[in-house]
């Protein structure tokens, strides 16, 4: 009987042809790479990685040798379609990041849709994801979340995108570099109010990892006087159910649109903001605001 098992979870696990595999890689502790992982990255025909040398160390580890190509940002529209014309003339594929899930807040999102598009069959390998490890720490509300990645460097369109989830009820998730850490929580602490709760995680599956839990006047309060170091996630609280929307009843529409303005959010965006807000077609208040 246990051969028979053997025999048919071998088989379930087969690396096929013409398939792309995402392969989740550890983010900081190698142990977590599952053997599924490892026999896929085994027995594909090539790689596909964000950094070929970062990787390359990863496969090395592993005592693992195969040919590979860069796929990261700045060549995904090329590099994607060779790796699809690779795909249909009968190759497999594993597609690695640095760190993390393949595909979340990642250019080998546009290479999953390419191969959906062309038909071709894609399998994801799970493992470590550093946005669900630190919702899973933040001791928040985990059944109802929302992920949204690095926001902008720029300013006003930081706080354009803060401004838009003021009322955003699920945990937020985010991700942010340090040198950026102290501006974001800045305007994160006059979008949401200094009382809204946050977890800050960092150096996660490591020997120091790490989740501050507190305020936001609290995370302000602390890195005016500690200063940030490594990848952080960021997990903020979401906004109490039913909470009352700013009373705009007594502006007129140019006051409106104008408050979002001043809040960082660029014309179109306000524009949009008030219309929703007040249930009209946006073209409406464009055309009162003009």
């Amino acid at each position: 009987m246990s051969n028979i098992k053997n025999s048919s979870a071998e088989e379930k696990n087969k690396t096929q042809k013409k398939t792309l595999y995402l392969v989740a890689t550890p983010i900081g502790n190698l142990a977590d790479l599952s053997e599924r992982a490892i026999k896929v990255l085994s027995e594909v025909d090539f790689v596909a990685a964000e950094d070929t040398r970062n990787s390359m160390r990863l496969l090395t580890h592993l005592g693992i040798s195969k040919p590979m190509v860069s796929y990261f940002e700045h060549n995904k529209k090329e590099r994607g379609e060779q790796i699809v014309k690779r795909l249909e003339e009968g190759e497999s594929c594993a597609l690695i990041t640095d760190a993390g899930t393949p595909a979340i807040s990642d250019p080998g999102e546009d290479l999953v849709a390419l191969c959906a598009e062309r038909g071709i069959k894609v399998s994801s390998i799970p493992g470590a994801c550093a946005a669900i490890v630190a919702l899973t720490l933040s001791g928040l509300h985990t059944g109802r979340f929302c992920f949204e990645g690095f926001l902008s460097a720029n300013k006003s369109e930081r706080r354009s995108s803060l401004k838009k989830l003021e009322e955003e009820e699920r945990t937020m998730i985010f991700h942010e570099a340090p040198h950026k850490l102290k501006a974001t929580l800045a305007d994160m602490q006059t979008a949401f109010g200094g009382e809204r709760r946050i977890s800050l995680c960092r150096e996660l599956t490591k020997l120091n990892e790490e989740a501050f839990r507190t305020t936001l006047d609290g995370a302000v309060e602390y890195y005016e006087q500690n200063e940030p170091r490594g990848e952080y996630v960021l997990v903020v609280e979401g906004a109490p159910e039913n909470s009352a929307k700013e009373d705009w009843s007594n502006m007129s529409v140019e006051e409106h649109v104008e408050s979002y303005i001043a809040s960082g959010m660029s014309k179109k965006d306000a524009i949009k903001a008030a219309a929703k807000d007040r249930g009209v077609p946006k073209n409406e208040i464009y055309q009162q605001f003009v």
